[in-house]
């Protein structure tokens, strides 16, 4: 399945002023739902536990639940992931950091259920505050790579949109999770600077062409000469970005139903970055340029023309 949309009359910019109101709109639900609900971080960045049980049997995860109420653990069904083909395993995480006594307890008990020690994994309060940190860090650098790289390859103003889009994306991302307070770990962080590698590429691929049409066009005076330039470039890049969106989602799509709940929280994290960022890369960080260089020019005409001694102004 495939979309053509040069032939279509669609006004991109007329409506950006739409597309304005809706990311900022969506932004301030975001910082709401943030400070109110905030994230449902797991024990990757938080003081936690996890327990990773093999039975040589099938196991439910009230039997789990049970077992760790007659070791003294509060433990809910949130908590409990079951795998493999016949669910003969089981990973529990709750917070608390066990120590080498309660340890030994927990193997000891499977052990003689089982005939198995499960592998019992810890994260301390200072270790979860590193990786956010190091998360954080990771998005912040990236960030300043591409601005570096597209002012480069183009000019500033490009590089400063396409840093907002990114930034968007992955708030986007972040308030679904709040929202729907799903589980925030490593695997998350990665998803989320895969989709700013991927939205930024987009937004590349739709810069490049409104690029190769300005140098097509003879004369740009100013707003308007622009905003046909970036409607024309957006008409001839949106069968492109949504075709390759679709594949990418039908992918993610599969390892979010087949992939298990281990990465469960990457791929949807993907499903919702890939939307967000062809989104942003289309119909935010192009209409942000347009604005910008728009002004660019009128401040440079305003500043060629003749003041009362017939001298240019400065």
């Amino acid at each position: 399945m495939s979309f053509n949309f040069q032939s279509s009359g669609i006004d991109f910019v007329k409506h950006r002023k739409k597309f304005f109101i809706l990311s900022g709109a969506f932004s301030l639900i975001g910082v709401i739902l943030l400070m109110t609900l905030g994230l449902n971080l797991g024990i990757d960045f938080s003081s936690g536990s996890r327990v990773d049980i093999l039975a040589t049997e099938t196991i439910s995860a009230d039997e789990i639940i049970e077992d760790f109420e007659q070791l003294g653990y509060s433990v809910t069904l949130n908590d409990v992931t079951l795998a493999g083909d016949n669910n003969e395993m089981a990973n529990v995480r709750f917070v608390g950091v066990l120590d080498q006594a309660e340890i030994a307890t927990i193997q000891s008990y499977y052990m003689e259920k089982f005939g198995s020690e499960p592998n019992i994994s810890t994260v301390d309060p200072m270790v979860g505050q590193e990786l956010a940190r190091n998360a954080l860090i990771a998005v912040l650098i990236a960030s300043v790579g591409i601005v570096i790289y597209v002012t480069i390859r183009f000019e500033f103003l490009y590089g400063l949109a396409a840093v907002i889009a990114l930034l968007h994306d992955a708030f986007f991302i972040i308030a679904i999770f709040s929202l729907l307070q799903i589980e925030v770990n490593v695997p998350f962080i990665a998803a989320v600077l895969t989709i700013v590698g991927y939205s930024i590429n987009d937004t590349i691929v739709t810069f490049d062409r409104i690029r190769e049409n300005m140098k097509l066009t003879k004369r740009i005076r100013g707003f308007e000469d622009l905003a046909n330039i970036v409607n024309m470039s957006l008409v001839q890049t949106l069968s492109r970005s949504i075709n390759t969106v679709l594949t990418v989602v039908f992918a993610a799509a599969a390892i979010f139903i087949f992939g298990g709940e281990a990465i469960r929280s990457f791929s949807l994290a993907l499903l919702i970055g890939l939307v967000a960022g062809t989104y942003s890369s289309l119909f935010l960080a192009s209409q942000l340029w347009l604005i910008w260089k728009a002004k660019q020019l009128e401040k440079k005409r305003f500043d060629s023309q003749p003041n009362s001694e017939g001298n240019p102004t400065v």
